[in-house]
């Protein structure tokens, strides 16, 4: 049997096209890997690198700004992870971004950046910056412990014997007082009865300071008759000072004129007897005083 002619040149084009196919095929893959976009480098710095490979994206608000290149181990022990950030995504990522490795409890880890200022200077390439790790399964033994801890505390708090039941048990008779016929003074002095009393003492005491105050200051009273007892012992005393100046002047007269002795005497007489007098009623409105007036029982009033 013949073979088709032209069947050499048929194969050639059918592998000549193959190949286009994968080459093209090829460089499609690696542009839309970023293969041949511009790219600055990111080195990310962790305590490891478990979950972490080598074409995993490196998202910003969800959009993917990067890719791992390469995963590897620094001399301090630290495992560096290298990104390739796009030109044209460089613009988010800034100075004061943070960059985060999370993981949770099902999936692969995920590594995210954030910016909190857009205004910042651009993050440099090569920039190395510290990855901050967010490990849910981690995180679980401190959840259970801080939980069966506030259980504790809670189940300590409702205790028919806690310290909160008390405060309430107390809180509440404390209101069942005020709920009383005198309200808040109940309360605050234990009970109505405490409350009665104090009252009844409240009044005992508003009455006496009347009675004190209208014997003291009302018409008539103590102060009244202290006042005019003391007016009527100051003209006493005025009266008294002046007899004994009269006296004075008279001795003198008496001392330097030798004739006129007899009509000194005579004079003498009469002053002493006003003087006399005058002591009399001052000794009574003294006695007034110390009788009325109930602060000063032993007063004494001295006179020249």
């Amino acid at each position: 049997m013949a073979a088709p002619p032209h069947i050499e040149i048929k194969a050639v084009i059918l592998l000549v096209l193959m190949t286009s196919l994968i080459a093209a095929f090829l460089l499609y893959v690696m542009y839309a890997r970023g293969v041949f976009e511009v790219t600055q480098r990111l080195v990310l710095v962790s305590d490891d690198s478990e979950g972490i490979i080598p074409g995993m994206d490196m998202t910003f608000a969800g959009f993917a700004v990067g890719r791992v290149r390469r995963v590897e181990l620094a001399p301090d022990g630290k495992a560096r992870i290298l990104v390739d950030v796009p030109r044209k995504d460089a613009n988010w990522l800034r100075v004061s971004s943070v960059f985060t490795l999370e993981r949770g409890l099902v999936g692969d880890p995920k590594i995210k950046a954030y910016t909190g200022i857009l205004t910042d200077p651009p993050l440099p390439d090569g920039a190395t910056r510290t990855v901050l790790r967010g490990d849910t399964g981690a995180e679980i033994p401190k959840l259970v412990a801080s939980a069966r801890t506030l259980l504790e505390n809670l189940e300590a708090m409702t205790r028919l014997d806690s310290s909160l039941n008390a405060s309430l048990a107390n809180v509440q008779a404390a209101t069942n007082r005020m709920g009383g016929k005198y309200g808040l003074l109940g309360g605050a002095l234990g009970g109505d009865e405490q409350a009665r009393k104090a009252m009844l003492a409240l009044d005992r005491v508003n009455a006496l300071l009347a009675s004190a105050d209208r014997r003291v200051f009302g018409k008539a009273g103590i102060a009244d008759d202290t006042q005019a007892a003391v007016v009527q012992l100051n003209a006493v005393l005025q009266g008294a000072s002046a007899s004994l100046k009269k006296l004075d002047a008279v001795l003198a007269e008496a001392q330097a004129v030798g004739k006129n002795a007899r009509v000194a005497t005579d004079d003498l007489g009469v002053l002493r007897a006003e003087v006399d007098s005058s002591l009399r009623k001052a000794s009574r409105l003294v006695d007034e005083i110390n009788r009325k007036w109930p602060f000063a029982h032993k007063s004494e009033l001295k006179l020249p």
